[in-house]
């Protein structure tokens, strides 16, 4: 059996712990390829046009999958504790994908808990539902739980390295799956990195931390990306240079949280750039162009 992997949404949090639990089960796995113009219009014909950006590009990733593979890895990601959920697309996940696709098997987990051993039982029951023993599963989640927190550590590295950087320094607030897709938050960060500033990112600090610095800017918010992001914000504000707030749309959720930035953020540059399937790159340097020449003239002053 091989399992497939799209590159997208949670992938961009949790794709090195998939991909080394399933190396170190001996399961073959491939992943998708980095999202392109082709997948976005794939995804677009399979969804709603009321879907939200990231969801036309996942399910464009599990329709250039759903043919070189035996089945589709669809996690569900429901809570993070009290107080702690990730958005509705990723509880529904793996019932849109079966309603959207005929005749496709899929395999996933259920993350509904922010314990750790809550976490290592669902990848066993993940193993023991691809024919691996508990034994051989305890082993692969341990492993493949190192590698990934290797990987949010380099991360963390490159962006305390990003906050050393001389010239202007931005922000980009966004969820993983936009921020590290390269068609949407890649195509932002190589602009800013063009125009002469240096992206930095929300693991640039500890997101546990980010959490809890969330509570200076919203008590009842309980969207996991969008507390890190706004507790990135509350961190980098004698950090950073100014924020852009990096959208999807239509993302609900986003949109509630970018207005209490907007509302309760002071003497920091922000922005607001909304990415759709439109979008052009023109019009995106235009805007960058401008925040930054304000922010140059802002540090000119200072």
């Amino acid at each position: 059996m091989t399992i497939g992997i799209p590159r997208a949404l949670a992938y961009h949090r949790y794709g090195t712990l998939w991909e080394t639990f399933f190396e170190a089960l001996n399961i073959p796995y491939i992943v998708s390829g980095e999202t392109n113009r082709h997948i976005l219009e794939t995804g677009t014909k399979y969804t709603e046009s009321e879907s939200c950006l990231p969801l036309k590009l996942y399910m464009g990733h599990v329709a250039s999958l759903k043919e070189r593979c035996d089945s589709i890895f669809v996690p569900r990601l429901t809570h993070m504790g009290r107080q702690e959920e990730f958005c509705v697309r990723f509880w529904g996940l793996p019932d849109m994908v079966h309603n959207t696709f005929d005749q496709i098997n899929t395999h996933g987990y259920t993350l509904q808990s922010k314990y750790p051993a809550m976490q290592k039982l669902a990848f066993l029951k993940l193993g023991l539902s691809l024919g691996r023993p508990a034994s051989a599963s305890a082993r692969a989640y341990r492993l493949a739980l190192t590698r990934q927190k290797e990987k949010d550590f380099r991360r963390f590295s490159h962006g305390r390295a990003a906050l050393r950087a001389r010239n202007p320094k931005i922000l980009l607030a966004a969820n993983p799956y936009v921020a590290y897709d390269p068609t949407l938050g890649g195509t932002i960060g190589k602009l800013i990195t063009q125009l002469g500033a240096t992206p930095v990112f929300a693991d640039a600090w500890n997101l546990t931390d980010c959490k809890a610095a969330s509570r200076q800017i919203s008590t009842n918010l309980y969207w996991t990306f969008q507390r890190e992001a706004l507790g990135a914000i509350h961190l980098a504000r004698e950090q950073v240079d100014g924020v852009i707030l990096l959208t999807a749309f239509p993302c609900g959720s986003d949109c509630l949280a970018n207005e209490l930035v907007l509302r309760r953020v002071d003497n920091l540059p922000i922005i607001q750039i909304l990415l759709d399937e439109h979008q052009g790159s023109e019009g995106l340097r235009t805007r960058i162009e401008s925040f930054l020449d304000m922010i140059a003239s802002r540090r000119a002053r200072q």
